[in-house]
């Protein structure tokens, strides 16, 4: 049993239920562990899933309500299957034995304390490759310092630099005031960034950013934050990719992809402030393939 889920306080919502009890608060999650699915991911970015893949772990459930969200099925409406801190630590293990470049855990908040503990109890049964903390970014720095040491990789969203448009796309008004500071506390932690010799990433951080249609100003506050307050060496991925699902389909600003317009004038701003490690994506019209089969497989 996790102390911590007897009030819980795990992430920024801090609606101190005790999920030991069966309670829940804001993420939907109990004392279980829940995942959707275990796989070879091909989609990351380059110095994470080139070669081998890099062996994602779905978690169900989110302390975000994003509208647009493409993982939906498993975010919203928890699709997934309740498992324990020793299965969790076997499936790290098994991921291992097919070669992946890394562990790979996606929306892992809810789960942060029981992750520490599959970790270590994996750790002791032959776990070497690095672990990555894949998050919409909305984290108490408190759970992030309890991370130390366990997680190689911090791969975080910084979605919004807007509290108006974190409070209607997502739900959160003080978003940036969260996830910045728990970007922060990442960089501090990690360092910079260490490499193998085949180019894939063992320790580091890589921020994400998904550009919303009609909604390109907000990207370029993001990125202008970035440049002037974290590390020159930071990695950052402004991702293309966004195709309007779940809610955003009834949206008028979210209802359509993004214009060849919108993207060249994010790539145009990206190469003004200098920003030179990262990423950026091909607009095209194969969006939906990002989307896993969430099948249960693990």
């Amino acid at each position: 049993m996790i102390k911590k889920l007897d009030k819980c306080n795990i992430c920024p919502h801090n609606c101190m239920v005790n999920r030991n009890e069966g309670k829940i608060g804001r993420c939907k999650c109990n004392n279980k562990i829940k995942i959707a699915l275990a796989s070879i991911h091909q989609y990351e970015e380059p110095c994470l899933s080139e070669e081998n893949g890099s062996g994602t772990i779905f978690f169900s459930n989110c302390n975000l309500n994003c509208i647009y969200c493409q993982n939906y099925e498993i975010s919203q409406l928890g699709k997934g299957k309740e498992i324990d801190i020793e299965d969790l630590a076997n499936i790290f293990i098994k991921q291992q034995e097919k070669n992946v470049n890394n562990i790979n855990l996606v929306t892992p908040t809810m789960y942060a304390y029981q992750i520490i503990e599959a970790i270590k109890i994996a750790r002791k049964n032959g776990l070497r490759i690095p672990i990555v903390y894949n998050t919409n970014g909305y984290e108490n720095i408190e759970t992030i310092k309890a991370l130390d040491g366990y997680i190689d990789i911090y791969l975080p969203d910084l979605k919004y630099y807007s509290g108006e448009l974190s409070q209607k796309y997502s739900e959160v008004k003080n978003y940036f005031e969260i996830a910045s500071e728990a970007i922060k506390e990442m960089c501090k932690q990690v360092g910079k960034s260490e490499f193998n010799d085949n180019g894939i990433m063992q320790k580091g951080i890589i921020i994400r950013h998904l550009v919303l249609p009609n909604h390109i100003q907000n990207t370029k506050h993001v990125l202008k934050w970035i440049k002037e307050n974290l590390p020159e060496d930071t990695y950052v991925s402004v991702m293309a990719q966004y195709f309007p699902t779940y809610k955003a389909r009834e949206d008028n600003l979210l209802n359509r992809k993004l214009t060849k317009k919108e993207y060249k004038e994010i790539e145009d701003y990206l190469y003004m402030l200098d920003i030179e490690n990262g990423y950026i994506q091909e607009l095209g019209d194969h969006e939906e393939e990002y989307v896993p089969n969430f099948n249960g497989k693990f």
